[in-house]
């Protein structure tokens, strides 16, 4: 049977005991970190970019562009927060043909926490680009009788994504070994391969589901009806 990040400890220090989904955690952000540190060093105007500072802007724009357009409207805010979504996992899912990595993304606690965070921001988001006000009265909208409806649905939506990306991840692993199992002569290349477009496919979706889920919590319905009536 397969044993998940929380189940490996890695190292036990003042009486804690740390796991493989809490050290690759790390190692995943302190790669994010240095490697965005080193490549951006020079960033100044009278440097000329190298092949690494094109290479991060170019993931950056792509990035920018697929949020734009979601968003219909600039969102360098959202950006940030489903950019860093995106790497996170991305990074995560392409470490696991790295041999004995363990991705924290199949870890259900992972999955748990990047949904939760994406709770907590879809709220955020949407009181901060409406007030307070309008973005509570979204929840009674067209009635009082939706308030239990609407919220359910809200938390519902953290419950999917978390699913999603951890049953993904795991049966990905699962496939893996299964298929180790029987030819591990021959699968070995071909489920590299498939792990890194899988894990990229990954990040894009729960990145993606993200800003989807943000820019309903911000777009103005007033907006879109006047839009429709002009049309």
């Amino acid at each position: 049977m397969q044993m998940t990040p929380d189940e490996v400890i890695v190292f036990s220090a003042w009486g804690l005991k740390f796991n493989s989904t809490i050290v690759n955690t790390w190692i995943v952000m302190a790669l994010l970190v240095g490697v965005s540190m080193v490549v951006t060093r020079n960033l100044r105007a009278d440097v000329p970019p190298d092949r690494w500072r094109t290479a991060l802007e170019v993931i950056v724009k792509t990035i920018q562009g697929q949020i734009e357009e979601i968003t219909q409207k600039s969102a360098r805010h959202v950006m940030y927060f489903a950019g860093t979504l995106f790497l996170f996992i991305a990074l995560s899912n392409l470490m696991l043909v790295i041999p004995g990595f363990m991705p924290p993304t199949s870890s259900l606690s992972t999955t748990v926490a990047l949904a939760l965070s994406v709770l907590v921001a879809v709220p955020l988001f949407g009181i901060s680009s409406k007030g307070l006000g309008r973005y509570l009265k979204a929840y009674i909208e067209p009635s009082i009788v939706m308030l239990p409806f609407n919220i359910i649905g809200e938390f519902s939506r953290g419950i999917s994504l978390a699913i999603r990306l951890y049953g993904n991840v795991m049966s990905g692993g699962v496939i893996a070994a299964i298929l180790l199992g029987v030819a591990p002569f021959f699968f070995p290349v071909l489920m590299d391969m498939l792990g890194l477009l899988t894990g990229l496919i990954q990040a894009y979706i729960f990145a993606i589901l993200a800003t989807v889920y943000i820019s309903s919590a911000t777009a103005d319905p007033q907006a879109s009806v006047n839009k429709e009536d002009k049309s």
